[in-house]
């Protein structure tokens, strides 16, 4: 009797005993991307004598990866549905010569509005993103209701969308913008250092309320949670990430003469010794509201669960009463819109349209989803992993840029990159059976 009172399941102390990460509940997929992408910088910077975490570079570095980035968290959605959409770099082409004519000519012709109007900027971008919404919904259609593949549906629109932007513009370099378009491209449109500062402070305090939100509720429906100091470690380096990331891009200064021109447009005199630094550029800002906005959609919404839903089983998916016709024109429609806003920031980031921007983006797109662990068999994939992938895709280039390599032997190794980040995928999921 003493012995059948006191025994107990030898499997109860493996259970007690957990490792650190577990205890963190940390996804270590996410963890070995961070650990890349931090392998990279450190590895660049030692190769550039310290120039590659300079807070110029850093800066140069976020508003280059915008663009790309903003589109890679709609191609999650399209891969998750197991589609593909190889026409993001020549839409964004033609969304970019539209806007670039509408505010150069069609405004200024129709309207009398000429560059520097306040309202350049807005009815442009509205112009832009229904061109771009309207040309994904179409590419949706062809997919959904007529069945056409979507591989072939969209390299048909990287042909037909690259020329129509050449046509748009009769293959001219259309330039300059409004100013205040082009504040939305990066160095001419930043927060400055006490508006960073704020943006800062509120992003920490929010990452606060929903780490400690979330804890909350599940204590609420008795589900388990992590250990209080895990909480804590977590929300301490997510708060030094934020303010860490505020800092550097801060760091960053203003060059005088730009100051000067600054102070001169004002009507003022710069007073002597005075510094300020850019700041978080408005792109940065548009990204993480982009982000923001879409994990919203991904995680909370009836139409995310859709998604996810048809991507990991669409026989199942169309016999519970999921429209998967109408869901992929949506999911199109959202690239089409995402094309649309990364063809502000890319269009404003060089102050005027050329016929070669957006070229190669589908495949830079693709790619940065794919090493973010988007899953090409659907269903499975992270806003936050494909921006993640967005980043080392750009620190790859700038770092390769930096050290003298040339442009050819650049996406030679972002093409390994790629297929080994595949790879690694395939075996990960094999060994964790996700």
């Amino acid at each position: 009797m003493t012995e059948a009172t006191t025994s107990h399941d030898p499997s109860e102390p493996a259970r007690n005993k957990r490792t650190l990460f577990q205890n963190l509940e940390i996804d270590t997929r996410l963890l070995g991307m961070i650990g890349a992408f931090l392998l990279i910088a450190i590895v660049f910077n030692i190769m550039t004598e310290g120039r590659f975490l300079t807070p110029r570079n850093v800066f140069n570095l976020t508003i280059q990866t915008v663009s790309v980035a903003i589109m890679a968290t709609g191609m999650v959605f399209v891969i998750v549905t197991r589609h593909i959409d190889l026409s993001v770099g020549a839409l964004l082409a033609t969304v970019s010569a539209t806007m670039a004519v509408t505010q150069t000519d069609l405004l200024p012709t129709m309207l009398g509005l000429e560059l520097g109007s306040p309202l350049i900027a807005p009815i442009t971008i509205l112009f832009g993103a229904i061109v771009g919404t309207i040309i994904g919904a179409f590419h949706g259609y062809l997919i959904g209701y007529l069945a056409i593949p979507a591989f072939i549906v969209t390299l048909g629109g990287l042909f037909v969308w690259r020329n129509v932007a050449w046509h748009i513009t009769s293959g001219q370099t259309v330039g300059p913008l409004d100013p205040q378009f082009v504040s939305l491209g990066g160095i001419d449109g930043t927060l400055g250092e006490t508006g960073s500062w704020v943006f800062g402070a509120l992003a920490a305090l929010f990452t606060l309320y929903l780490l400690f939100g979330a804890r909350r509720r599940k204590v609420s429906h008795g589900f388990p949670v992590k250990p209080i100091w895990a909480e804590i470690l977590i929300a301490g380096v997510a708060l030094a990430a934020i303010l860490g990331f505020v800092w550097i891009l801060n760091s960053y200064d203003i060059p005088d003469r730009r100051l000067e021109r600054m102070f001169a447009a004002r009507g003022e005199v710069m007073p002597e010794g005075y510094t300020a630094g850019y700041g978080v550029p408005l792109s940065v800002l548009l990204l993480i509201i982009v982000a923001a906005a879409m994990m919203v959609v991904a995680q909370r919404t009836r139409l995310g669960r859709y998604i996810f839903a048809a991507g990991g089983n669409p026989e199942a998916a169309a016999l519970s009463g999921i429209n998967t016709r109408l869901l992929t024109v949506k999911v199109f429609a959202i690239v089409g819109f995402l094309c649309a806003l990364s063809a502000v920031v890319a269009s404003a980031r060089l102050n005027f349209h050329s016929n070669d921007v957006g070229t190669l983006d589908e495949l830079r797109v693709i790619a940065a989803a794919v090493i973010g662990g988007t899953a090409l068999s659907g269903g499975i994939g992270t806003i936050y992993g494909a921006i993640l992938g967005a980043l080392i895709m750009q620190s790859l280039q700038s770092g390769m840029a930096m050290v003298g390599v040339e442009a050819p032997y650049q996406n030679i190794v972002v093409g390994i990159v790629l297929v080994l980040a595949v790879f690694i995928d395939i075996v990960y999921r094999k060994r964790t059976g996700v």
